[in-house]
């Protein structure tokens, strides 16, 4: 072929829609009982938005953006932008454009979107891929933590994934987080030539993220890296045993992960993933934390949030792992069988007033014979055939087969939306 989609995307075929329909459909029913509204931002956004919230020594801001600079006429200046990476910036960017604080002190958002990053494509992980997420801006109670967790997992547990595990840690804050850095270079100074060309970049400018590399020999230096519970201020120490107690007073299980850090520099306190062993090496489903600094950093007043984003593409990857079905019932159309060219006409009308009476309809565009018609109709799956030629024009009735029975009958044609509509 000459053309072929990109490299680390996919197309979404309509056998595959009903799927990703019924996974987005569960998501958004549940972001509705826990009170959280939908947006939608551009797909696009300044790159400057990323650099700032995400982080310029993160590997989404240094190698995996898709960025463009535009304009320049003799008027204006070249702007750059940037295919959205996350989902997190551009709904803090509006929350801060909109004032969204003034109509409503708790802010809970939710969004249903395509993101861009420029990685090595597999399984779970691809250039484009497609991400539910939520934002709750306004309070740093624990205990919305909590509620923030417990939304993603009620959405797993919706679409039917369970065995999944839930891993928590305390990133610190921006107070004792510094203290701890230097510990944890310390701690693998004598050890950095046998670290990996990632993590020997990593350890000046960004040494936490070391803790999140996957080709480490961590049985050999996790007894070297000192614990970052160890280093917490009494605020974050606080923070951190109060969300352990909510959620065992709601009766979540959970790991505490303590190289559980994210990729992202905006985390602070809270951290959390969702893994499950079905995926392989790409085992978190859903990942989130605290990111109090994030709305002032990007213009607002200082506002604390958390939320998580969550794979549209890794849940039915652990769906189908588990060998979920999703209750979702084939289309069952009528389909309108016309014989000869006098009902042509006649028979596209019928077609017409069924669809416009909200009942699936289908008809034969391509001249066939009535048997053929017939097979059409079973490959569409139909529920009943309208059989419409001369005879039945001039009788004024539709002639119907019920496909699941075989039983046949005539119906006045003035009468067959209704009578279809009540056998639905």
């Amino acid at each position: 072929m000459k053309y072929r989609s990109p490299r680390g995307t996919q197309d979404l075929l309509p056998e595959d829609a009903p799927r990703w329909r019924y996974v987005e459909a569960t998501f958004r029913k549940t972001c509705a009982d826990f009170g959280y509204g939908e947006i939608r931002t551009p797909m696009f956004e300044s790159t400057d938005l990323f650099v700032r919230a995400v982080g310029e020594h993160t590997d989404i801001v240094s190698k995996e953006m898709y960025s463009v600079t535009a304009g320049g006429g003799e008027t204006e200046e070249r702007e750059a932008f940037t295919l959205r990476p996350e989902g997190t910036a551009p709904a803090l960017r509006a929350y801060v454009q909109h004032n969204l604080a003034a109509k409503e002190p708790l802010t809970r958002l939710f969004y249903v979107a395509p993101n861009f990053r420029h990685e090595r494509p597999q399984s779970g992980r691809l250039r484009q891929h497609h991400q539910t997420g939520i934002e709750a801006l306004g309070s740093d109670d624990p205990a919305l933590d909590a509620e923030v967790i417990a939304l993603g997992l009620t959405y797993l547990h919706r679409v039917g994934i369970r065995g999944e595990q839930l891993q928590v840690n305390s990133v610190g804050c921006p107070q004792c987080r510094g203290a701890y850095r230097d510990a944890l270079r310390a701690a693998l100074k004598e050890h950095l030539a046998s670290l990996c060309g990632n993590c020997n970049r990593r350890y000046e400018a960004n040494p936490l993220r070391i803790l999140d590399c996957k080709l480490e020999d961590w049985d050999r230096l996790t007894p070297l890296v000192p614990d970052i519970l160890d280093w917490l201020c009494e605020g974050c120490a606080t923070h951190f045993a109060t969300l352990r107690s909510t959620l065992d007073a709601l009766g979540i299980p959970y790991v505490r992960n303590p190289r559980l850090v994210r990729g992202l520099d905006y985390y602070v306190r809270t951290s959390f993933e969702i893994v499950h062993p079905g995926l392989g090496a790409q085992s978190t489903v859903l990942g989130g934390g605290r990111y109090d600094g994030l709305v002032e950093e990007l213009g607002g007043s200082p506002t604390p949030g958390i939320g998580f984003g969550c794979g549209i593409e890794r849940v039915l990857l652990a769906c189908e792992a588990l060998g979920v079905t999703f209750p979702i019932g084939p289309l069952r159309p009528v389909f309108v069988v016309t014989l000869g060219e006098s009902a042509r006409l006649p028979g596209l009308a019928l077609l017409h007033e069924l669809r416009q009476a909200g009942i699936a309809a289908q008809v034969d565009y391509l001249g066939r014979s009535m048997k053929s018609q017939m097979r059409a109709a079973n490959r569409a799956n139909a529920r009943a055939v309208l059989i419409l030629g001369e005879n039945e024009i001039q009788a004024g009735v539709v002639g119907l087969k019920d496909m699941a029975t075989g039983e046949q009958r005539q119906v006045a044609r003035s009468e067959v939306a209704a009578f279809l509509a009540s056998e639905r």
